[in-house]
């Protein structure tokens, strides 16, 4: 089986080394030396000067949204993976989505401004696959009108957009430390925000602690394990090995659909990408579904990234996003991780060339 992408395990002995750490304190959570090392070693190699380690990479959106004191509406996007809108709407604030571009596949930024309303708090937008949204016209439509501005980088890491972590844009950037993820600590994620946000950002994601006996306020429990630190600071050690290993495999894919009638991804230039994901657009749904069940009869296993649109989720109430719902309903993204072999992307792209 080749499946869309495979989670990267470092040697076992080298996460119970670093496990035994943990295990000869007795302290497993609670932020505990593991977390704090891993917190220090992803800020100096990311260069962000706040970061807080986190158990998954969806509480950090829902803690933001708290902490910022959004209400209202909040102008996001439709093409994203469902804890976007579902963490707007799980803290009490409406979706309003606009529709994405057609090529970057991230939210059209000249289509906010025109649905700013005066319930509008902030705008969350999602870098779609590791692609940067335009970050510089989001941050000035955001400063004219008093909103805040929210990234869901959960494909992220890694990425630097004008030659600086693209956790370093806007209020908040989320990020998702999940298996499936390039960078990983099995389940996790982290939250960076402007210094001005950090202390309170901290308290909520720690039940709203100020010491053990007193409380700043209202909080929840987020707070990254050390078991999960533990595999993040064992995997990282090799995170350049499976960037490099994915590079060549997209290179791969790029040579060889620069012949074919599909659209691959359009990096915004500026941009030093992580290969996170290789989506090809079809020109049609039928098409689409024809190649993956070829695909799927050999064993070899695409997924639809993000299919359906969010706007068809049951508990929003949206207007129709054309390019969103026609691109969800035509995208696929291909195998790709580490040692993916040369072979075996052959093989899959001689199923797809005979399928189309």
């Amino acid at each position: 089986m080749i499946n869309v992408t495979k989670t990267f395990l470092p040697p076992q002995e080298e996460y119970q080394n670093i496990l035994q750490r943990a295990w000869d304190t007795g302290w497993m959570t609670n932020r505990g030396v593991l977390v704090k090392e891993l917190e220090a070693t992803l800020k100096a190699y990311l260069g962000v000067p706040n970061m807080i380690a986190m158990t998954n990479g969806t509480l950090p959106l829902q803690i933001a949204i708290k902490a910022l004191c959004l209400t209202g509406e909040i102008i996001t996007t439709p093409f994203s993976y469902v804890a976007t809108t579902s963490s707007i709407v799980w803290e009490g604030c409406t979706p309003v989505f606009v529709d994405i571009h057609p090529e970057y596949l991230t939210i059209d930024e000249t289509k906010i401004e025109a649905a700013i309303t005066p319930k509008t708090s902030a705008i969350l937008a999602t870098h779609v696959f590791g692609n940067p949204c335009d970050v510089e016209t989001i941050q000035a439509i955001a400063d004219r009108n008093g909103l805040k501005v929210l990234y869901d980088a959960a494909h992220c890491f890694g990425v630097e957009y004008q030659g600086k972590s693209l956790f370093n844009y806007g209020d908040v950037s989320t990020c998702s430390f999940h298996a499936t993820k390039l960078f990983h600590t099995g389940e996790g994620g982290a939250l960076f925000c402007r210094p001005e946000y950090y202390d309170t950002m901290y308290s909520h994601h720690n039940f709203g602690h100020d010491g053990p006996e007193a409380f700043h306020g209202l909080g929840i429990n987020a707070k990254m394990s050390e078991p999960q630190a533990a595999m993040g600071l064992a995997v990282f050690p090799y995170f350049d090995r499976i960037m490099e290993s994915r590079k060549a495999s997209v290179s791969l894919y790029r040579e060889f659909f620069s012949g074919l009638p599909l659209q691959v991804l359009r990096l915004r230039e500026g941009t030093q990408w992580n290969y996170s994901y290789f989506p090809i657009i079809f020109e049609s749904e039928a098409q689409l579904l024809r190649v993956k069940a070829a695909l799927e009869a050999q064993n070899i296993s695409p997924r639809r990234y993000f299919y359906p649109s969010l706007t068809m989720l049951p508990y929003v109430n949206s207007k129709v996003c054309d390019l969103a719902n026609s691109i969800a309903e035509r995208i696929l993204c291909l195998p790709l991780y580490l040692n993916l072999e040369a072979e075996e992307q052959d093989r899959l792209l001689a199923i797809i060339k005979s399928a189309i």
